[in-house]
């Protein structure tokens, strides 16, 4: 009977089971689809994420659909002699398929997950093209192999999973003008509102690390003056800010602060050019995100966009004068600016007689001249930078020494941000959120101030570093080995590179412990956990690493 006959029933189920695969392959392919989210659904990102975790995910769905067809064409060969036109016996191998499909979806859905798919407007669209790309496919296969190869009938189904990986990114490039079309409209919609709020004061914050614990700081020191409106969380995208000033601001906020971050060269700058800032913070320029950036060179120019997109009547720069690459942007900029540092004397904003404890930090803050004793709660040497740098910009936007101290006095740790925490009579320093050279080294110092019981490190090793991830990570195991007395890597990732580092500096073998997983290492530390003891947990790996 011809396929496409409407009197065969075939060509139904087929439809059927073709809309039914499109549907369950949008859920099968979550990673996919959860990375090229994660990469700010940019190709390249997803590209690196390919590289970078060598494709173990494409091998995991391969071996899927080779299962799959495997026990259809069983199936279909023990049932060859009932199987015809008419015969339903060729649907049995379906069961294989779906069981299997189930079974690795919830898989991957139970896995732990740093930062969770979200299923935003853009996301369900996504899933929708993608769904209706794997149905059509499916009904090609089912077609063909009805058509002309017979014994294998349904059996075509199981191929489609392996296509996932290449037709997730296929879906996203469909969407591409309507989702810049949609930005477009979102981008105008919030610049229609910002033009209501003529006084608004726009301050901007970027850097390789530190931006969302420097907003943090500067809206709780600003707060002592003005009714402050700031990005949540990690918003930073721009579908992300415009977010922000739709449902966010209000008429009588007098501030808004938005944090910047990139991936590429001309990121900030679009930023800029949605919120159009007249002060900004620049915390930093390392090697964090070299994987998409590809150089230093590239990374310190487009944390230079917010600079350089300041206004020069009225613009306000402040930068870290404790980092080597701010400095030097500091030097090239032509807006009125100020630099925030621990160690120059003779920077605007910085601080004399600090005394760092595993409790917080106390120091007299010098402000043009001016001095007052402060305390804060903070941990770290890269926290005191960052208030420095929030204490700048406050004291320009008209703040009070003595306004300033009490915002200071009342600063929280961020959560997961060297957090301090006490449990089961041991101290966790909870620093898992992200890790950079820079921070991981504070982290250590903070570590090395507690004076009782084992110290302990948990951590994946720091990522996204491009060509500079090996030889960072056997550093980071050398300084690892000078501050602790046992160390549990979790992940493979830079498992050699960090035992390479702690081993050269003579460092306990038998102290070296390694886990597959958050939750193996957690396992692992209670074993040798006791009371009196301090665990570090340095980094989290983010999702598009495990």
């Amino acid at each position: 009977m011809n396929f496409f006959n409407p009197s065969n029933p075939n060509l139904y189920i087929a439809i059927a089971l073709s809309l039914i695969n499109g549907v369950m392959l949008c859920f099968c392919g979550c990673k996919f689809l959860h990375v090229l989210q994660l990469s700010g659904y940019k190709i390249q990102g997803y590209k690196v994420w390919l590289k970078d975790t060598h494709a173990k995910y494409v091998a995991r769905i391969a071996i899927l659909s080779l299962m799959s067809l495997s026990c259809m064409l069983v199936t279909v060969a023990l049932f060859d002699s009932y199987i015809n036109d008419k015969s339903y016996f060729a649907y049995l191998g379906l069961i294989f398929y779906f069981a299997f499909t189930i079974s690795f979806t919830v898989n991957m859905y139970q896995a732990p997950k740093k930062t969770p798919l979200v299923q935003t407007h853009r996301m369900t669209r996504l899933c929708i093209v993608l769904g209706l790309l794997m149905a059509g496919i499916t009904f090609v296969l089912i077609f063909i192999t009805t058509e002309y190869i017979p014994y294998v009938r349904f059996s075509s189904i199981a191929l489609t999973p392996i296509l996932l990986p290449i037709m997730v990114p296929v879906a996203h490039g469909i969407l591409v003008p309507f989702e810049n079309l949609n930005c477009k409209r979102y981008v105008l919609l919030t610049k229609r509102k910002l033009k209501k709020f003529p006084n608004l004061i726009k301050i901007g914050i970027t850097g390789s690390y530190g931006k969302t614990s420097t907003k943090y700081i500067l809206n709780t020191i600003l707060s002592e003056k003005y009714n402050v409106c700031i990005t949540p969380h990690s918003f930073n995208t721009p579908m992300g800010l415009t977010k922000v000033v739709l449902d966010y601001l209000k008429p009588n906020h007098d501030v808004l602060i938005t944090e910047m971050g990139a991936k590429q060269v001309g990121d900030i700058k679009y930023l800029c050019s949605l919120i159009n800032p007249q002060y900004g913070i620049l915390t930093s320029v390392g090697s964090q995100h070299l994987a998409t950036f590809g150089t230093l060179e590239n990374i310190a120019k487009t944390k230079n966009e917010l600079i350089k997109s300041l206004p020069k009547d009225g613009g306000f720069a402040v930068f870290n004068g404790d980092n080597e690459k701010c400095v030097d942007l500091y030097k090239e900029c032509e807006v009125e600016k100020v630099l925030a540092s621990i160690n120059e004397q003779d920077a605007f904003v910085h601080a004399n007689n600090i005394k760092i404890s595993n409790t917080g930090s106390s120091f007299t803050l010098v402000v043009d001249g001016n001095e007052i004793e402060c305390k804060t709660k903070l941990l770290g040497k890269h926290n005191l930078e960052n208030i420095l740098m929030c204490v700048a910009l406050a004291y320009k936007l008209g703040l009070s020494l003595q306004e300033i101290q009490l915002g200071i006095s009342k600063l929280k740790p961020i959560n997961h941000r060297l957090e301090l925490k006490k449990e089961n009579g041991f101290t966790i320093l909870d620093d898992s959120y992200n890790s950079n050279v820079e921070g991981s080294l504070c982290a250590l110092e903070v570590l090395k101030l507690f004076k009782t019981g084992k110290k302990i490190v948990v951590t994946p090793g720091l990522v996204e570093l491009g060509k500079m991830e090996k030889e960072e990570n056997i550093t980071f195991g050398k300084n690892i080995a000078k501050y602790a007395d046992f160390v549990i890597i979790v992940n493979k990732t830079n498992l050699e590179e960090i035992k390479e580092g702690l081993l050269s500096e003579g460092f306990d073998e038998n102290k070296i412990l390694s886990s597959s997983s958050l939750i193996e290492a957690k396992l692992q530390l209670k074993e040798i956990i006791e009371k009196g003891d301090v665990v570090l947990f340095e980094n989290d790996l983010p999702d598009n690493y495990t």
